[in-house]
This record gives C-alpha cells, sequence and structure tokens, in this order.
C-alpha cells in the first residue's frame, strides 16, 4: 500500500491551473481532504478550496463523486510506484531493492495520507469495474515483489523460496503492521517498523551456505 505524501501548499488562486498541472494538483488536494474528513461527508467543494481552484474545474476532473475516490487512488499508486522504480533503478542489489519496497509500501506514520486514502476505499462498496480496478492495484504491489524475489533468487542473493506463496506471506505481514502504524499502535513508537519488517523477510530470504 502507500507511502507517505505531505499536503500541497495553497497555490495562487489568481489563475486556475490547465492540463496535468490542475489534475496533479486537484489530486493531492482530494488525498489531503479524504484523509482529513472522510469520505460520507466529502464535498467537491472542499477539494476546490483545498487545491485553489474552481469547483467547476474539481468537477471537470473528476466527474461524478462516485468516481472520485478510485481515480484519486489509481493516480496515487502510479505517482507511488513512477518514484518506486526510479529508486529502484539506481539500487545496487536486490536487498536494496527490497528494502525499498518495505519503505515505500509501509504508511510513514499514523497521519499518512496515501496509506489513509487506502483505507477509505476499501471499506466502500465497488461495482464490477471498481473491483478489477482495485485488484489491478493490488496484484501490482505483489507483481513488483516478486520481480525482485525472482531477481535475488537466481543472483543467489536470496534463499530458493516459493515466490508466489513467499509474497502473500509477506504483502499480509506488511499490511497487518500498515494497519498497527495507523490505528498507532504504541508499540511502534520508538520501534522502526520498517526495520522490524525487512529484518523478518530478511531471515527467511537469507541463502544457505555454500551457495553463491
Amino acid at each position: 500500500m502507500p507511502t507517505s505524501a505531505t499536503g500541497p501548499a495553497l497555490p495562487d488562486r489568481k489563475r486556475q491551473p490547465s492540463g496535468d498541472e490542475a489534475r496533479g494538483r486537484a489530486m493531492r488536494a482530494a488525498i489531503a481532504v479524504i484523509a482529513e474528513k472522510g469520505t460520507a461527508g466529502l464535498r467537491m467543494s472542499d477539494i476546490a478550496e483545498r487545491a485553489g481552484m474552481s469547483t467547476g474545474h474539481i468537477l471537470y476532473h473528476f466527474g461524478k463523486k462516485d468516481r472520485l475516490l478510485l481515480e484519486v487512488l489509481a493516480w496515487s499508486q502510479a505517482d507511488l510506484w513512477a518514484r518506486f522504480h526510479q529508486a529502484a533503478d539506481r539500487a545496487a542489489s536486490p536487498a536494496e531493492k527490497l528494502d525499498l519496497f518495505v519503505r515505500f509500501y509501509l504508511p510513514r506514520d499514523q497521519g499518512d495520507e496515501r496509506y489513509a486514502l487506502w483505507t477509505q476505499v476499501l471499506a466502500q462498496r465497488h461495482d464490477e469495474a471498481g473491483r478489477r480496478l482495485l485488484t489491478d492495484l493490488l496484484d501490482g504491489w505483489d507483481e513488483r515483489l516478486e520481480a525482485i524475489l525472482r531477481e535475488g533468487r537466481d543472483l543467489g542473493h536470496f534463499a530458493d523460496v516459493d515466490v508466489p506463496e513467499f509474497t502473500i506471506r509477506a504483502v499480509a505481514m506488511l499490511s497487518g503492521l500498515s494497519e498497527d502504524v495507523m490505528f498507532g499502535r504504541s508499540r511502534w513508537q520508538h520501534t522502526s517498523v520498517h526495520a522490524f519488517a525487512l529484518s523478518a523477510l530478511e531471515r527467511e530470504l537469507r541463502p544457505t551456505p555454500g551457495r553463491a
């Protein structure tokens, strides 16, 4: 799931942005407002106010309110995965890529807006198209982890694990830890959840002695 994002700076209301700039601004504003207010009382005017744009401009980008959450989540994940791949491309080893995966998956803290968005979206009822989109997004995390595991296994950096089965357990663990963080469990106030999760994964992935 998602990782950290900070709220957007208040933009200049003297001009209405256009194109990608406007869509990005609207999306970031929507993430922040959803994290603060939830979905039940969400109004397009709230997003417009946060983005420094007109309500009509927001409606142009989002259309109906019932499409808002899925569109914002899809945009958020595309942005997150782009940043993940940029970082992973610079990583020197599969171990470093695994570290990045854990870091990007886990929420930053209890106020993490991206993870709050995931929580809000998953709590909603969705039609078949919405369920397909959510399934694709969730599968995207599995696919990225599986690619890292296969690379590490093939290079001899990781143990010869059953990749699909390991991925299911790993993602389940990360999701549970993420819920802990978002709930504000006290045990993570002085302990790094990232270090805890990475250590647990690395113990299972440590190759057997004698393998290069």
